[in-house]
């Protein structure tokens, strides 16, 4: 199956549906009244965590979610039925951003952890709701609210509590074809890796945990270079990251300058791996120079870390290795990701300043048309019924309201002029 850890897709919560406007006109009953109902709500888009899953393929060919809308609302002030929220399925490890302003809406980790993605609308108000002592038969009702849309850009991030890393053909995969009951492709070239590959490893007292194998690393991956930069992501959810360094130098290539490469990229792609304990596993030691080449690794290194000599090849030393990282991971916490808030038992709020949002903005195109725009001024064009006199009215009203007249004034609007609102125009009267 192909991996696909990063897609981007467009989701829609369905509209309410719209109310109505409608009359009791029953035998015996008097003066019977309105008696339009509610339009009924709209379908979220809900995300949803499926433990079987581990790969965002599907979203390669369906990349847009439409959630149903509501019901309309019906006469005798039945109420439009309310719709069956939209559930999407998605793998353990996934991260959910807003396109537009980066902002992390959901990340969903444990299986059958939900999130709403985007809210649907709720119904429109029928001619019942609009009765009042001066107006007892009210010929006026909303459309349903249009539910929120938005493109989304969806991140898997593999859920391993070890992560391999290192240079291509080092012996990642190697190692975790042998601790493990993995089986990743394994060739004598470099990249043969291009997916994270995950294996549960089972040290020999009983302890267990997942390692990934993630593709190699090279100078410059956090800026892109070389395919291990699509991985970066996938390492920070690992609470121990074991630093994989081939010790035989046959790739002509310095152990040292190799581990200080890898470092400084996991620092460069996010300071916090840095905070990760890291296990050094110098492989290959059963090539003719690599015990030169350790002892000169372990001078430049110092005696402050420790250095587990094995060979994938052999499996010697690959034991101890095991029951190191078995002993770390078992001091070690989970690290939260960077819009994670650690629970310390001290909530500290800050609070700052923020200037109220424009409820709307007025343009002016070269043909003289005023261009009116914003959310809540074209949500309540979308809910109002443009078929009803005392929907324009009030829908007229409710501009004044926000103040847009006076500011078309001011912005040079005389009797007469275009004035634009979405797709539909109108004519400023004074």
């Amino acid at each position: 199956m192909m991996f696909v850890d990063q897609v981007k897709i467009y989701v829609k919560g369905g509209d309410g549906g719209n109310g109505m406007v409608a009359f009791r006109r029953e035998k015996y009953v008097p003066n019977g009244g309105p008696a339009g109902g509610d339009g009924g709500k709209g379908a979220n888009v809900i995300f949803e965590v499926e433990e079987g899953l581990r790969t965002l393929i599907d979203f390669r060919y369906q990349r847009h979610f439409k959630a149903p809308r509501g019901e309309h609302g019906m006469s005798k002030g039945q109420h439009g039925k309310n719709s069956q929220d939209m559930i999407v399925k998605v793998p353990p490890g996934t991260v959910v951003k807003d396109e537009d302003t980066g902002e992390i809406i959901a990340d969903l980790v444990v299986h059958g952890q939900r999130a709403v993605i985007a809210r649907g609308g709720r119904g429109g108000r029928g001619n019942t709701r609009f009765a009042t002592p001066s107006n007892p038969a009210p010929e006026i009702a909303e459309n349903g609210e249009p539910g929120q849309e938005r493109y989304i850009i969806l991140e898997l991030k593999v859920l391993a509590d070890v992560g391999l890393v290192g240079f291509p053909s080092v012996g990642k995969s190697t190692l975790l074809s042998i601790v493990s009951a993995a089986k990743p492709k394994i060739a004598e070239y470099h990249f043969t890796t291009i997916v994270p590959n995950l294996g549960v490893v089972e040290t020999e007292d009983g302890r267990s945990f997942v390692m990934a194998d993630l593709p190699g690393l090279i100078e410059g991956a956090h800026e892109g270079v070389g395919l291990g930069h699509q991985f970066l992501r996938h390492i920070e959810r690992t609470r121990v990251i074991v630093h994989v360094i081939d010790m035989s130098g046959l790739e002509g290539r310095d152990p040292y300058e190799d581990y200080l490469t890898i470092n400084k990229e996991l620092k460069e792609y996010n300071l916090r791996l840095t905070e990760r304990p890291q296990i050094i596993a110098a492989n290959k030691m059963d090539m003719p120079d690599s015990a030169e080449n350790l002892k000169a690794f372990q001078e430049k290194l110092g005696e402050d870390v420790k250095v587990f000599p094995i060979s994938s090849l052999t499996r010697e030393g690959v034991r101890d290795m095991l029951f190191a990282v078995a002993d770390t991971l078992e001091d070690t916490p989970t690290f939260p990701l960077d819009h994670e808030v650690e629970e310390t038992g001290v909530h500290h709020v800050m609070y700052k300043h923020e200037t109220a949002p424009e409820e709307f903005f007025i343009t002016r195109e070269p043909d003289g048309t005023f261009v009116v725009t914003g959310e809540k001024i074209e949500k309540l064009f979308k809910m109002t019924d443009f078929s009803r006199d005392e929907s324009i009215k009030r829908f007229a009203r409710q501009l004044r309201s926000f103040g847009v007249d006076d500011a078309l004034r001011e912005r040079g609007a005389q009797n007469g002029d275009t004035v634009r609102l979405l797709e539909y125009e109108f004519e400023f009267v004074e």
